[in-house]
């Protein structure tokens, strides 16, 4: 299927060229419909079950596993990345290695967990910086991970894509090179899952956490992740009675028990049944299946193309096709372009983008249009 462009389907403003999905999604007209509903939901407090506390989510998990390949059992509803992250490192073995290693220039929330962790249980962190040459970047970065994983290294945290520059890591040779050596492999799919196809059995990939308000066009404040078996038997970060066998047992929530609910259950936040951010995130994921996310990759991929084009026939640096994502990519300047102040003189003309690392970070999706990445590229070509 080939998509055309949804716009229309959107709450953006009619004269912002917004390529910023990275930042935060813009709302679709459903998923707002949907937490207005919830709010008005709360009016009538009797008509919401205790079967509902429960029940609300199971089409989240349902869909969210459809998105990563994964049992609806094996996901938990989260509100950060920083939470389901810590619920991961916090369960990490103490006696498979002594050192875990990040990518250089990691998203804090992931990187403020494993180090954490590393100090806490006296472990290095191991930094894989990215590579100076723009030559065969994603390539050599991609070689000196996979070289840098042996049977003293505990666990990596790697997103699917680089957060800041678009670059792909090889998820499924570094899920292989970690069950040779038994290391945890933990991976940030926030930037990537919603926009591009992820499955963490073909990577074996024991744990995803990923936020909800990016690409998976959700709210603020509540997420998901996949916890695989190594994370059966963990203890969570809190202590929610919503976890326990017994939950269910309103009249009997004093019977205390140790036991959770099986598999990634014992990860949901506490108060995991939000009446009106779930129904948001259930109705954007549903979309999101619906459009396919093979489809969402293609349209960004073919709507970019004469950016790609203009970017490198004027000295803008970006990583090669295949590289790179092509919902997500950073360019960077050429020297005489300062890209602090090339963002605000975007922003003066409705053209929304990031800077994140020294680079120009664009980020399409499908509300973007033809006109949009051209009003991007006249506005870069005044400045060069």
């Amino acid at each position: 299927m080939s998509l055309l462009c949804q716009k229309d389907l959107f709450q953006l403003d009619k004269d912002v060229h917004y390529l910023n999905g990275a930042y935060m999604s813009p709302q679709l007209k459903s998923v707002e419909a949907a937490g207005i509903h919830g709010i008005h939901r709360k009016n009538n407090p009797q008509r919401i079950t205790q079967d509902d506390f429960f029940s609300s989510t199971e089409s989240i998990k349902r869909q969210f596993g459809k998105l990563i390949n994964s049992l609806p059992e094996r996901v938990a509803i989260i509100p950060s990345v920083s939470y389901g992250m810590a619920n991961a490192v916090q369960n990490l073995p103490l006696n498979n290695g002594k050192e875990a290693i990040i990518v250089g220039e990691e998203f804090p929330s992931d990187y403020y967990a494993l180090a954490d962790w590393c100090k806490s249980h006296n472990k290095s962190l191991k930094t894989i910086p990215m590579p100076a040459s723009p030559e065969n970047r994603a390539t050599e970065w991609n070689a000196q991970i996979l070289a840098s994983i042996t049977s003293d290294t505990a666990a990596i945290v790697i997103s699917g894509i680089h957060w800041a520059n678009g670059i792909i890591f090889n998820l499924k040779a570094i899920g292989k090179r970690c069950q040779e050596t038994d290391t945890r492999f933990l991976v940030d799919g926030t930037q990537s899952v919603g926009a591009m196809a992820i499955d963490v059995e073909d990577c074996q990939i024991d744990a995803l956490v990923c936020a909800g308000y990016k690409w998976l066009l959700g709210p603020y404040s509540l997420g998901v992740a996949f916890y695989g078996p190594v994370f059966d038997k963990g203890h969570p970060i809190e202590q929610s009675w919503m976890n326990k066998i017994n939950a269910r047992e309103f009249s009997g929530l004093t019977d205390y028990t140790d036991t959770y609910l099986p598999y990634a259950a014992r990860y949901n936040v506490g108060e995991f049944s939000n009446f009106v951010l779930c129904p948001m995130l259930d109705t954007s994921l549903t979309q999101i299946l619906a459009w396919g996310v093979n489809n969402i990759q293609d349209y960004s991929k073919e709507l970019s193309w004469p950016l790609i084009s203009f970017l490198q026939n004027n000295g803008f640096d970006l990583e090669k096709e295949g590289q790179r994502a092509s919902h997500l990519f950073g360019v960077q300047m050429p020297d005489h372009i300062d890209p602090m102040q090339l963002m605000q003189t975007l922003r003066s003309e409705n053209i929304i983008i990031s800077v994140r690392n020294g680079a120009l970070r664009i980020s399409l999706h499908v509300y973007n249009t033809v006109e949009d990445v051209d009003a991007l590229v006249s506005a870069l070509r005044r400045e060069i």
